[in-house]
């Protein structure tokens, strides 16, 4: 299936699947291709769109979005302390010019922030960019409910994050599945009555040796649940 898995899975069979792996974010063809505009280590068209064939680039959305959106934008999805500071100048350049291209929007923001040991001082705001175009997080939402249900008894889900905002969206998410709710005492007898639909596994990281033959896993982590059966779902 070739699209967003938010879409993809709901139009596979439920309940028959042993296994559903996420693999988070861009691969590593991706950011090394400059024409997809992920990455500023090569100049490119700001384009960051996982489906070039459809939605809205980076740069018509930086072309379009008020000042306070972008900063909100980068503010949440980036971690970015200096949001503000930042969109401010992207709209002021913007006036003058399109922003259309990946250095040209890492030099403006690099010209704006003092660089932090290996760390690009852009990388934030891309990360940023590339979660609203492709609306990341809410796909991730849709594609985690969508895979618990394609899952049959003691299917594992296992999902493969690179950053923190996508590792808390799916802690949260397999918590909230695993773990009943505080109870309301207020409440009518079985209105509390919590069912859990899955059981949390464990959560790993790359060792030594995998860092050595690929850098590029040192910020992934892992975390893996199993399906429970609907009909002795129970916490183990």
């Amino acid at each position: 299936l070739d699209g967003n898995f938010a879409d993809c899975l709901p139009t596979l069979s439920p309940a028959s699947w042993s296994g559903v792996l996420f693999d988070l974010g861009v691969s590593s063809p991706q950011l090394d291709q400059a024409e997809r505009g992920f990455s500023f280590g090569k100049d490119g068209p700001l384009d960051m769109r996982m489906d070039p064939r459809s939605g809205v680039s980076a740069a018509d959305w930086l072309a379009q979005a008020s000042e306070t959106d972008i900063a909100d934008a980068l503010y949440h999805y980036g971690e970015e302390r200096a949001a503000r500071r930042i969109a401010r100048v992207i709209v002021a350049r913007r006036a003058q010019a399109p922003l259309t291209r990946t250095v040209e929007l890492a030099e403006l923001v690099a010209s704006q922030l003092p660089r932090q040991g290996r760390t690009h001082p852009a990388t934030r705001t891309f990360q940023a960019l590339r979660i609203v175009v492709n609306d990341e997080l809410g796909a991730l939402e849709r594609g985690l409910e969508s895979a618990v249900e394609l899952l049959e008894a003691g299917g594992r889900l296992a999902v493969i994050s690179f950053h923190s905002l996508e590792d808390r969206a799916v802690k949260r998410f397999l918590q909230k599945a695993a773990k009943a709710p505080a109870t309301n005492r207020r409440l009518p007898p079985g209105a509390n009555d919590f069912v859990p639909t899955l059981r949390l596994v464990g959560r790993y990281e790359a060792d030594e040796t995998e860092l050595t033959q690929n850098p590029r896993a040192r910020s992934a982590r892992l975390r893996v649940a199993e399906r429970l059966a609907d009909h002795s779902a129970r916490l183990h």
